[in-house]
């Protein structure tokens, strides 16, 4: 029962807009930041916006990529991407 949210994080105004990557369009960034899965800064399944959208595609494994899109003053939009990790 613990995995049943009663509230959609990614709903509230401070929380960024998080998108699940294909395979494809995870490769794609990767190579265009040349880097690998490894050096993105992790995000655990357990975290509220990653339960939310295992909600909408279904169960998200380890080593996924997740687009986090964050509103920003400054640049108007401020891209980031963190890699699935379980826990």
């Amino acid at each position: 029962m613990a995995d049943i949210l009663t509230f959609n994080v990614l709903e509230h105004s401070l929380v960024p807009e998080h998108y699940l990557l294909t395979d494809e369009e995870a490769d794609q960034v990767l190579s265009k930041l040349r880097i690998t899965r490894d050096q993105l800064p992790k995000i655990r399944r357990t975290d509220p916006g990653i339960k939310v959208l295992e909600n909408i595609y279904g169960p998200i494994d380890e080593g996924k990529l997740v687009k986090i899109v964050r509103k920003s003053e400054t640049a108007e939009e401020f891209v980031v991407y963190r890699l699935v990790i379980r826990g």
